[in-house]
């Protein structure tokens, strides 16, 4: 979750980025378009990366779940493995929830990226 928190610092500091743009009386002075570009382009590979990240940890928990399944079937007795059967469960639980949480992230970032880009960038231009 801390690297997750980490590599959410684009988001995070989206306002702050989108604030640089120029008001109307100002617009000539930057290139609000080459500005909103390259904005979306960090957002868009951010948002690939961490969405890929998730995923990958998502497959080797659900691999260490079916490991562990396995081994506590073979040993039901065993505390130790149902235990760490248990907190892998939990850890596999909190990395989809965070899929959701990059959905939501995502969401209010580029909403707030529109609401002052739409006027000089379109996606998929």
């Amino acid at each position: 979750q801390e690297a997750l928190k980490k590599m959410r610092d684009v988001d995070d500091k989206i306002i702050y980025a989108l604030n640089a743009l120029p008001t109307e009386s100002f617009k000539g002075q930057v290139n609000s378009e080459s500005t909103c570009r390259d904005l979306y382009g960090k957002l868009q590979q951010s948002h690939l990366s961490r969405q890929d990240n998730i995923r990958s940890c998502i497959t080797l928990s659900a691999n260490n779940l079916k490991q562990l399944r396995a081994e506590r079937e073979a040993h039901p007795d065993d505390v130790d493995t149902d235990s760490k059967f248990k907190a892998e469960q939990r850890k596999l639980r909190v990395l989809q929830a965070e899929l959701n949480v990059e959905d939501i992230i995502k969401e209010r970032t580029y909403k707030a990226f529109n609401e002052r880009c739409r006027s000089y960038f379109h996606a998929g231009q």
